[in-house]
């Protein structure tokens, strides 16, 4: 089959190579894939990255061999994936807690836009225990995860302060439920209770200080690059919590939620570039200066 693999040599270093087909696990699925999606912390950014390697976390696509003892999705279901790596293929096996099916009305570019930006942002959320009409802060909210937690935190009836790099970037984001779409934290009027923090950083700390006491701070990414100068005796002087998420685990049940707000119009995946994944290394350029709001999506063809 082919994959995208790692390679240094080419810009963006991703390009198409024959590797082997993956061989299934006793509880994993075959997947054949018809759209992959790129995640700006999976991106091969460094000559750290080993060459050769199929990464992807994201990917949706239609279910080729069921698990060896035929539970979960059957041959012919129409899925999407969170994988660990090894979605950026034509051939994906994955377990089967790590899936969900999809109703006919969903394409699989829109699919495969959801798992980790959406899973990532739905279990932020959850940790910092939104409830109605608190304050909640977002950086990096023109990003994929970003704008799923705009969306999400505004479902929860939370008043969204979407933070984002340039006015330019801020496009859309009240239509997806931001009530202020603001460039820095000294445009903060009030004190905020919650943030969601994708950016670190200069931003992160500086935020630190627009957050009312017990309020949470969740670290999701670092997207900055930047060490984030924090003083612990802020933390304990407001009592605030700094909590890290990451998604791992039976993502099923949180998966077919998301599916299930996708189908029902009230959730958006907020593509903004569709392209071939024979444009993969250009598109990974694309994303990792910034040139893409929102999710970056190549079909596989």
């Amino acid at each position: 089959m082919r994959a995208l693999v790692v390679d240094h040599s080419v810009p963006g270093r991703l390009s198409l190579a024959a590797v082997a087909d993956p061989v299934p696990a006793p509880d994993e699925v075959l997947v054949k894939v018809a759209a992959i999606s790129l995640n700006y912390g999976e991106l091969p950014r460094s000559d750290e990255a080993t060459e050769g390697a199929v990464r992807g976390w994201d990917a949706a696509g239609v279910v080729v061999r069921a698990t060896a003892d035929g539970r979960g999705p059957q041959p012919g279901d129409r899925v999407v994936t969170r994988g660990r790596d090894a979605g950026w293929a034509e051939l994906r096996a994955v377990p089967v807690d790590e899936l969900a099916v999809l109703p006919d009305t969903l394409d699989f570019p829109t699919a495969a836009a959801l798992p980790v930006a959406g899973l990532t942002a739905l279990r932020a959320l959850r940790t910092a225990g939104i409830r109605p009409g608190q304050r909640v802060a977002i950086t990096g909210a023109s990003g994929g995860v970003g704008r799923f937690a705009v969306q999400l935190a505004h479902l929860a009836g939370a008043e969204v302060y979407a933070f984002v790099g340039s006015p330019a970037r801020g496009a859309g984001l009240a239509a997806l439920g931001a009530d202020h779409v603001l460039t820095s934290p000294a445009k903060l009027g009030t004190p905020v209770d919650v943030v969601l923090d994708n950016v670190g950083g200069s931003l992160l700390a500086e935020l630190l200080g627009h957050v009312a006491p017990e309020g949470t701070v969740i670290s999701i990414g670092a997207a900055s690059g930047e060490p984030t100068p924090i003083q612990p005796y802020q933390l304990v002087v407001n009592r605030l919590t700094l909590v890290g998420v990451q998604v791992g685990g039976d993502t099923r049940a949180d998966l077919a939620y998301l599916v299930r707000l996708l189908a029902e119009g009230r959730l958006q995946a907020s593509v903004d570039r569709v392209e071939s994944w024979e444009k993969a290394g250009e598109t990974a350029l694309a994303l990792v200066n910034r040139e893409i709001r929102g999710k970056a999506v190549l079909t596989v063809d």
